[in-house]
């Protein structure tokens, strides 16, 4: 007798299964994977379409300096005299920079006094919309600054890329810098 309402039973739930109502909502279910890959994929396309554009000025040549203050030619003239020293985290003397500890030494040569960190300049420095030859940018991600380097023209910058590496110019037109760009400041005039 068990054996006879069993086949009974699956079958009523069977045929309950498959009413109208209960394969929209299986539908509905099955298509909620793909409308969450939508969701997901716009806003990925909402997060790229904010990213900011490294926007430069250039007066003229960097290099020679024209167009600019002497404190801008003396930040970018302390850069270049570290170029090819050796990156040292934490470091802040001739024997080895990290990226915060470079623009440090740069701007102590006009008498500016910045905080330690890339993420402590970012937030103590007035952001700018376009950067100049000796303006800083930094890279990171949402509010967090994790790099900093100084606008040497030309699209180029000045920084210390990390261990094992020296103090070196960079193409700003890298990806990464473009994807992890946060901003400029202008500390000097």
């Amino acid at each position: 007798m068990a054996t006879g309402t069993t086949p009974h039973r699956f079958s009523r739930f069977a045929a309950m299964r498959q009413t109208p109502s209960t394969r929209s909502c299986r539908q509905a279910t099955l298509s909620h994977p793909g409308l969450l890959f939508i969701g997901l994929f716009l806003l990925l396309l909402v997060g790229c379409s904010t990213q900011k554009a490294i926007v430069t000025r250039d007066d003229g040549p960097a290099i020679d300096g024209n167009n600019l203050s002497i404190d801008r030619i003396l930040v970018m003239s302390a850069a270049k005299d570290a170029l090819g020293t050796p990156y040292q985290w934490g470091g802040s003397t001739p024997r080895g920079y990290d990226c915060s500890g470079l623009v440090q030494m740069a701007y102590g040569k006009i008498g500016i006094s910045l905080p330690r960190t890339s993420n402590e300049q970012f937030h103590a420095l007035e952001e700018i919309d376009v950067a100049r030859p000796g303006d800083l940018l930094f890279f990171g991600s949402g509010s967090h600054a994790t790099h900093v380097g100084i606008y040497m023209g030309d699209r180029q910058m000045i920084h210390a890329p990390g261990s094992g590496r020296t103090v070196s110019v960079s193409s700003l037109d890298v990806r990464y810098w473009r994807k992890h760009y946060l901003g400029a400041a202008a500390p000097a005039d």
